[in-house]
């Protein structure tokens, strides 16, 4: 589900995908601080590897929030994000629509 709310969000910066990438960075992390309350009640000899794979899950869910703040680009990813000296990265490719551009 989290897969196909991404998708359907887009990649545009706007207020409805960014509250939509923080709600999911923030609930996994929330989940997994609270690991020991969630599985306090579950005993037995299955219980560390149902601890593991929600163990897991969350840890996709949040790698999936940061892909698509990767993919927004909202990650400083390049150097010229960091340091005020270095140059902006060049775009090599552009797109354009269906006209011919003279």
């Amino acid at each position: 589900m989290n897969l196909f709310l991404m998708f359907m969000a887009g990649n545009s910066i706007s207020i409805f995908p960014i509250m939509m990438v923080g709600m999911m960075l923030l609930r996994p992390i929330k989940a997994l601080w609270a690991t020991s309350a969630t599985f306090r009640t579950i005993e037995g000899v299955h219980a560390g590897l149902q601890k593991l794979i929600y163990l897991l899950g969350n840890l996709v869910n949040v790698g999936l929030a940061l892909y698509k703040c990767h993919s927004m680009g909202l990650l400083p990813t390049h150097a010229s994000d960091w340091l005020a000296f270095q140059e902006p990265a060049i775009q090599m490719e552009f797109s354009h629509g269906g006209m011919v551009l003279a």
